[in-house]
């Protein structure tokens, strides 16, 4: 099976390996970019707050908005929604205190530990806001901040017809609901099974038209290509 991996940098790499040695044949192809937060002073003053200790928590829902974080104080208690950001914030050098059994980002609202105290969640342009909306109702004081937005690869399909030649696309790894729009503008045939790296991922590529075959158990490249492995020879979920 040929696997398109639409998702560049380490994160491509990984995958691409992980899957080659379950035996697939990986195509990575970034399909999307990320691109810094278009109003830059409104994350210099929440970032600045951050680093003088004007928060008690920092919440990282993916490691795109690790880059963008100044050198914490002690005081600050850093939470991430799963092990591959807190791993890209542990190589900054930043501690974690507490990632959710379930890794997503509802795992990280339901099994919140704290009822009170003050939040920063340097967030996606488009990202939904279940974890803003769920700490504050567990009594948190949330500010979110739009950190960076991820924007369309151009003429990506182009790209990817230029990429495949006569060698069809059997598989398509899915990692966040931008990713699943620029996958359903690619109109891959019908038959093409489609990996969501979590429910909510699962939910997004559904919504627009897009036959789900797996879903990762886990929000990590090892998960993923599990995931794939397993559907080989199922029906779309």
């Amino acid at each position: 099976m040929r696997v398109l991996i639409p998702r560049g940098g380490s994160w491509g790499d990984e995958v691409a390996r992980l899957a080659s040695a379950a035996g697939f044949e990986p195509l990575v192809l970034p399909l999307v970019r990320t691109e810094p937060a278009e109003d830059q002073d409104a994350l210099g003053r929440a970032l600045a707050r951050l680093a003088d200790g004007g928060f008690d928590w920092l919440v990282v829902t993916s490691r795109s908005a690790v880059p963008v974080l100044p050198p914490l104080p002690g005081s600050v208690r850093v939470a991430a929604v799963g092990a591959a950001t807190a791993g890209a914030l542990w190589e900054r050098g930043v501690p974690v205190d507490f990632v959710p059994t379930r890794q997503s980002a509802a795992g990280l609202v339901d099994e919140w530990p704290l009822r009170e105290g003050s939040a920063l969640w340097p967030r996606a342009l488009d990202a939904r806001p279940k974890v803003a909306d769920g700490l504050r109702q567990h009594g948190m004081r949330v500010t979110d901040v739009v950190a960076y937005r991820t924007v369309p690869a151009v003429e990506s399909r182009d790209r990817l017809l230029a990429a495949v030649g006569d060698a069809p696309v059997d598989a398509v790894l899915v990692t966040s609901g931008s990713i699943a729009r620029e996958v359903a503008r690619l109109e891959l045939p019908h038959d093409v099974r489609v990996i969501a790296i979590g429910d909510q991922t699962a939910e997004d590529c559904r919504a627009l038209g897009l036959r789900v075959a797996g879903i990762a158990a886990q929000p990590s490249a090892a998960s993923l290509v599990e995931a794939l492995t397993a559907s080989a020879g199922s029906a779309p979920v």
